[in-house]
């Protein structure tokens, strides 16, 4: 799996391995084209990149995928700028077991595993060993928290933009060389900064689907890999209501374009890729109070505990919900919401904080009995 590295796109650079020297990985948004100029201003020396990454056949948006307007907000900026071809790596480490996961019924989290082996994985020991560049920063809103035993992940100032629960799965010794310049701001206050330093892309509109689906829907990004496979949709007691063409094509907690008449709200409750059904209930029945995580990363240990009060969020929308640790062990932990929480869907992520809004925990959403519990 190779990375490869483009000519600079209009000056190169010429660092020499200073301890302000930091790399910013650039979308061509607003949010990383601010980073890049707080930075700079700050006083560091300042290197944008953009990843290449594959994109839907179907995609009609080649603008996502050549970032040409990012060449001009580093030349605005006046930082130098690389592309980088991450096409094969993104290929391997992100859309192959993000098809896997839909055919094994589950709902993958594809943004969590790009931040965590890729951009700040892969891609950060690449720019470090061909740069010398030991510092990386994002337009994430989260927060690096400085302390005498460590650096710590942290909720946003802005808690509507916070995306502190995609970056869950850094290794805590990463965190004393990322910075996060947004993180105390508002995205008000970064498209204000944007426009009065005539910034182009101040009113870029936000990008707010999956990267590599085009910014549409996600079966897009499934291709050939997952056949369609017609299968039936059931009620709890068995029977057949209907039937689907491909268990991809839902998730937990979906309501919509079920393709049956149930003659009540109905949500789906299980998706078994064993006998290729999916199942549809009433809301209660989508709701359960005890959600197991495993491939667990753990910022502080000490507060993952049995007994230990948290806040506990089951996907990147919505608010965290008070819950205790009930069990932890080395491949699993075990956690109990005070609140049945809505249709937390295998594969999709778990993060916990404290009362601080500082990650404790966070870990993949997975249930061992497929046949009795929700998949």
């Amino acid at each position: 799996m190779d990375i490869r590295l483009f000519e600079p796109t209009f000056q190169a650079w010429d660092g020499t391995g200073s301890e302000k020297e930091i790399a910013v990985l650039m979308s061509g948004g607003v949010d990383s084209s601010v980073t890049a100029m707080l930075l700079k201003e700050a006083g560091w020396k300042v290197l944008g990149i953009t990843m290449k990454i594959p994109l839907a056949q179907d995609c009609h948006h080649p603008g996502l995928c050549c970032r040409a307007g990012v060449m001009l907000v580093c030349r605005d900026i006046g930082i130098p700028h690389y592309f980088l071809d991450v096409v094969e790596v993104f290929e391997q480490l992100i859309v192959k077991p993000f098809r896997r996961a839909y055919m094994q019924g589950r709902t993958p989290s594809p943004c969590v595993d790009c931040n965590t082996f890729l951009k700040l994985g892969l891609v950060w020991d690449f720019l470090k060993e061909k740069f010398g560049i030991r510092h990386l920063a994002t337009g994430h809103y989260a927060r690096i928290v400085r302390t005498e035993n460590g650096s710590l992940l942290a909720r946003a100032a802005d808690r509507q933009r916070d995306q502190s629960y995609f970056l869950y799965g850094i290794p805590r010794d990463r965190l004393a060389q990322l910075v996060f310049p947004l993180g105390e701001l508002s995205k008000q206050e970064v498209r204000e900064l944007a426009r009065r330093k005539g910034l182009k892309v101040a009113e870029r509109q936000d990008s707010m689907e999956l990267c590599f689906a085009g910014e549409g829907d996600y079966r897009r990004a499934l291709g050939r890999e997952v056949p369609a496979g017609k299968g039936p949709v059931l009620d709890t007691a068995g029977k057949v209501l209907g039937y689907h063409e491909g268990i991809f094509n839902y998730t937990l907690g979906q309501r919509r374009g079920l393709g049956v008449a149930a003659g009540e709200p109905r949500y789906v409750i299980r998706i078994c890729p064993a006998d290729n059904s999916v199942t549809l209930g009433t809301y209660e029945q989508a709701c359960r109070r005890d959600v197991r995580i495993e491939e667990v990363n753990t910022f502080l240990p000490e507060k993952l505990q049995p007994g230990e009060k948290l806040l506990g969020q089951i996907r990147s929308p919505g608010q965290a919900s008070a819950c205790t640790i009930v069990e932890v062990g080395s491949e699993a932990t075990l956690v109990e919401f005070a609140e049945p929480q809505f249709a937390p869907c295998s594969g999709q992520r778990l993060v916990l904080y404290d009362d601080n809004e500082t990650v404790v925990a966070g870990g993949t959403i997975s249930y061992a009995n497929t046949s009795t519990n929700i998949v």
